[in-house]
């Protein structure tokens, strides 16, 4: 009856895959009549299943034996080498044609020595196991705390009074038909202070005059249902309860409910069991008086989730002002009279940063401060790792880890993969995914699913567990902010928390690397398997002493940007390629320089993963397509690329090819054998039977997003119906995305499209059709979220049925009959482009609701448009569109001012160009982003009147002509094509300022250039400046 939370060792998902391969019918084939080969494996699973019986003890005691921290590190390494080994033979079987060329290969010495090498280590692993007293036995339920009361601490609680009214507010409200219990959760990470919100809560007077009585009852890691229905009785009672059955529990606790209207607070719940949870629910589905509320604290999304009835309070970080206040407090800085209060107030909001808004870490790092005044203390706190302090003492470390603790063992590879990326980086869920999947951290799936919905389901539960947090990034700051939003790629971009991450760097050990630059000091240990940098310099490689302690490398991971071309000899590659044969996942990624591959590349035959994304590679070596297990091939942005190898049908596990924004001019002939791929950003139809549109229409498990070029093709080869319509059957039931071009594709796709009524259609392009055409019936396809229309002029838009489901929508160059929007057709738009139509006059409002979900505004090079109406923007702008966070717009004279009503409250990026009138006597809101352009000729000086807004972190002119003066705020200022600037406001420009960047301003360059008095003085401060593409 007692759920299960209890995860499992790290290590003992990673013995899961090897005992896979072990057991793979390829690899029983391959050792069948070899006996010795046969005996030895045997002895290897043996030894892996002796030694992973111990696993969860040697995981819990490593936390205080540092012993067994080391056997467990040698006991990874190990398994490590027998996974390259096995990975290696399971590769050869599959790759080579005859079974006679497969057991000779095998038995070749050399392999079965390195295989007796890893049994002799692992036997001796086996004999340490009974030394360091590690017992066969699963790991019980750790507590790190005592089990919490409804009582306050006393001390003061800081930046939670709207949360505690938030929950006040639902607990107090009658959001239940009477049916059941109203249940409100309370989800947050370890640490964050949930406890602490539910006692405020619970201890508010205004409640007592809401419920009958209170109970308060602290669940924590075991849900036993008999014995918390038992502790919910006393807390009711007062009084012990001897009852051991559950019938007779729910009776007596259905008996004390009734007609009563009560709260219960459950503290620290984990379960994820619905069944359970409904059966400890159910004394409280009975004669229950309606406003009886349940409030329920847990870490989990998916408890939240199980438990339910009403609204989920999602409990974020205390601002850094708040959690100083908690760290100040509790460190009793201002409570006594010192003297050195200024410079430990200092190092003191240096430490609050590491706690990163966690109150629980603010409160234990304060506290080991308390009364201490030596600065020599404070610094010692603020330059240690907050993992190697005190558990006794920072709780916050026992808090975190417990968390990790009951993770399931393949959730927590995956966790601490992550501490490859750098503190407070932004990924993205898809590419994380594809890095887990060549890495072998995902259980092969059954039922059907891909790996890939296996990894989404992983990515989730991290998620859910608070674990991974979603970044404030939206889709259109894929790209630099001052450009048009990248409407496409509608991404799913998370962070981890600092304390998080640190706790992944600290279980990653010795086997996991980042380094800021990769470089000749660089020291790297022999264990290490997976390494990541943000700089590479080739000096690197010029000790053969460091490429021999790398040897054994399974991830070689481009982060960040670079700002310069990384390699600095063209040996680099054919060193990283050639050495590092035991590779999983290469990432050439920005790689500037780069310009090819060596031969050499076919030879790492366990690589999984090739990113050359925004690299210089021209062309690809034939022995590419040797790479047998490749599941993800990226050359997103290389220019210069044209043409995939001819040989590309023989990565048969290929699932993802990445090419989006590279001029391939056709694929390969055979695509169809790739029938595990997943995802291809576009096909380009050839005139051959080998690579026409019937190889696309093979691809049977494509999925997401595709562009089909070159349709015209389509006429050339016996692919048509009688009609010279596209056949539709020919492409993937379960593409999202589809993208057509010309006159005679956009008809057939618009009729076939809008007959069939796909349900798996999301996306749709059309491009470039000189015809008169309408959607029949003037309806959009139901699925449809987004609609790209560019060029089409003639085209008869539909706005007389609503559609529910569409949220974008780009009009380029198109619809000229089209003179108004009327945005209630479409009520759940997010975001709206309309550019280059040249009659359209302005967007219909009709009700506050058309607006309540745009996000994303941009208007430009539409010389007829006024706006909202015909009346400039709308007064009641503020109200009209809550979310909307960026507003673009462009040529439209007759907008003179912002509404004096107010601006969205969430709107963070502003571009506007070609709007004279408006930048004269612009009041501007207050955004973080400013994008000024095109000719303006009156403006001399900016902002002409009034000052920028103090929020603003970024500034961006261009192609102000007459500019001559310029005033400035922010932290980034980029300056192009401003002729006649050559000064700037005042003595100095602001400290905030960390980058400045000027292009095309002949005036301003020469003075920067010789550091001239005139305007070196006021920019000399500012860390980073970049002049005509070089830094100064």
């Amino acid at each position: 009856m007692a759920a299960a939370v209890v995860g499992g060792a790290f290590l003992s998902a990673f013995l899961d895959v090897l005992f896979d391969r072990l057991a793979s019918p390829d690899f029983v084939d391959l050792i069948r009549g070899k006996k010795l080969s046969k005996k030895l494996l045997q002895k290897l699973e043996t030894t892996l299943r002796v030694v992973g019986a111990v696993l969860d003890d040697a995981e819990k005691k490593q936390i205080t034996n540092t012993n067994v921290k080391h056997w467990l590190d040698d006991l990874k390494d190990a398994v490590y080498e027998a996974d390259d080994l096995l990975d290696h033979v399971f590769t050869k079987a599959a790759t080579q044609n005859k079974v006679r060329d497969l057991i000779s290969r095998f038995s070749d010495r050399k392999i079965v020595s390195k295989l007796e090498d890893i049994v002799v280590t692992l036997e001796s692993h086996l004999k340490l196991k009974e030394n360091l007293d590690l017992k066969e036995s699963a790991v019980e339920n750790l507590s790190w705390k005592a089990p919490s009361t409804s009582l306050e601490d006393g001390s003061h609680i800081y930046g939670r009074e709207k949360d505690k009214e938030a929950i006040i507010k639902l607990l107090s409200e009658d959001n239940s038909d009477g049916s059941e219990v109203s249940v409100v959760p309370i989800v947050g990470m370890g640490g964050v202070g949930k406890t602490t919100l539910a006692q405020l809560v619970y201890n508010d007077e205004n409640l007592k005059q809401i419920f009958d009585f209170k109970a308060w009852v602290c669940v924590s890691q075991e849900f036993d249902v008999l014995k918390v229905t038992k502790t919910i009785i006393e807390a009711v009672t007062g009084k012990p309860c001897n009852l051991n059955d559950l019938n007779l529990l729910h009776l007596e606790l259905m008996d004390k409910l009734k007609d009563k209207k009560f709260l219960i607070v459950l503290d620290d719940v984990w379960t994820e069991d619905y069944v359970d949870w409904r059966l400890l629910k159910k004394p409280f589905n009975r004669g229950i008086i309606r406003r009886s509320k349940i409030l329920l604290t847990t870490r989990s999304e998916k408890t939240a989730s199980v438990v339910q009835t009403v609204h989920t309070y999602h409990l974020n970080q205390l601002s850094n002002e708040d959690c100083w206040s908690v760290f100040a407090n509790h460190a009793c800085l201002y409570s006594e009279s010192i003297g050195n209060t200024t410079t430990l107030e200092k190092i003191g909001k240096k430490i609050v940063k590491k706690c990163d808004g966690l109150p629980l870490a603010a409160e234990s790092l304060g506290g080991m401060l308390r009364r201490k005044h030596d600065i020599v203390d404070w610094n010692n706190i603020l330059n240690s790792d907050i993992w190697e302090l005190s558990e006794s003492e920072c709780k916050v470390i026992p808090a975190l880890r417990l968390s990790y603790h009951y993770l399931p063992p393949h959730l927590k590879r995956c966790f601490v993969y992550c501490s490859l990326y750098p503190q407070d980086y932004e990924f993205e869920k898809n590419e994380l995914i594809l890095l887990w999947m060549a890495e072998d951290l995902l259980k092969k799936p059954r039922n059907g699913r891909t790996l890939e919905e296996v990894g989404h389901e992983y990515f989730d539960d991290l998620v859910s567990r608070s674990f991974f947090q979603r970044s404030n990034r939206s889709s259109w700051s894929d790209r630099k902010w001052f450009l048009m939003p990248d409407l496409k790629h509608d991404r799913k971009w998370f962070v981890m928390h600092d304390l998080m991450h640190d706790l992944a760097t600290s279980l990653g050990g010795d086997f996991y690397f980042r380094s800021e630059e990769l470089g000749k000091e660089t020291k790297i240990d022999t264990k290490t398997r997976h390494l990541s940098f943000s700089k590479f310099n080739s000096s690197f490689l010029d000790n053969p002493d460091v490429v021999g302690r790398v040897k054994f490398l399974r991830t070689f991971l481009s982060i960040i940007n670079f700002e310069a071309s990384p390699f600095k000899n063209e040996e680099a590659q054919c060193i990283i390629v050639s050495k590092l044969m035991y590779l999983r996942v290469l990432s050439f990624h920005d790689f500037r320089s780069l310009d090819s591959l060596p031969d050499s590349i076919g030879k790492l035959i366990h690589l999984r993963y090739l990113d050359l994304s925004h690299s210089s590679v021209e062309t690809l070596p034939k022995s590419l397509c040797n790479l047998y297990n490749l599941q993800t091939l990226k050359f997103c942005s290389c220019r210069k690329l044209t043409k995939l190898p001819s040989d590309m049908c023989n990565l048969v596990n290929l699932r993802h090819l990445e090419i989006q924004e590279t001029p391939i001019k056709e694929m390969p002939r055979g695509m169809s054998k790739l029938n595990h791929l997943q995802h291809l950003d576009f096909f380009v139809v050839g005139k051959h039977e080998e690579n026409g549109i019937k190889e696309l229409g093979a691809l049977s498990n494509l999925r997401g997003q595709l562009e089909l070029r070159n349709l015209e093709n389509v006429s050339q080869s016996l692919e048509i119906c009688k009609s010279n319509k596209v056949a539709l059957h020919a492409l993937p039931l379960l593409v999202e995305t589809i993208e057509v071009e010309g006159s005679p594709m956009v008809e057939s796709m618009i009729e076939a499209i809008t007959n069939i009524q796909p349900t798996c259609l999301r996306s749709l392009t059309l491009r470039d059709c000189s015809s008169a055409v309408s959607f029949p019936g003037g309806r959009l396809p139901e699925s449809l979220k987004t609609l790209y229309i560019e060029d089409l002029k003639k085209l008869e838009f539909p706005t007389q049925h609503k559609h529910e489901l569409l949220e974008t929508l780009s009009i380029e160059s198109s619809c000229d009959s089209l003179t108004s929007l009327p945005l209630v057709t479409f009520p759940n738009l997010r975001v709206v482009t309309i550019g280059k139509c040249e009659n359209m006059e302005y967007l219909l409002v009709s009700g506050a609701e058309s607006f309540k979900s745009l996000c994303s505004l941009s208007i430009y090079q539409c010389p007829n448009f006024v706006s909202f109406g015909r009346e400039g923007l709308p007064e009641e702008m503020s109200t009209l569109l809550p979310k909307l966070e960026y507003l673009y717009i462009s040529n439209c004279p007759e907008i003179e001012s912002f509404p004096e009503g107010g601006m969205p409250p969430n709107l963070r990026t502003v571009g506007i160009e070609n709007c004279e009138k408006l930048l004269s006597g612009l009041a501007w809101p207050p955004v973080t982003h400013v994008y000024v352009g095109g000719r303006c000729d009156g403006i001399k000086s900016f902002p002409k009147e009034g000052l920028l807004p103090p929020s603003l972190t970024s500034l961006y002119l261009i192609k102000l002509i007459n500019l001559e003066m310029l005033d400035c705020t922010g932290q980034q200022l980029t300056i192009q094509r401003c002729p006649l600037l050559e000064n700037m406001v005042g003595e100095r420009l602001p400290d905030s300022l960390i980058k400045l960047t000027i292009e095309n301003c002949p005036l301003l360059e020469k003075l920067c250039r010789m550091k001239h008095h005139q305007i070196w003085p006021k920019i000399c401060h500012i860390p980073g400046i970049k002049v005509d593409d070089r830094w100064i």
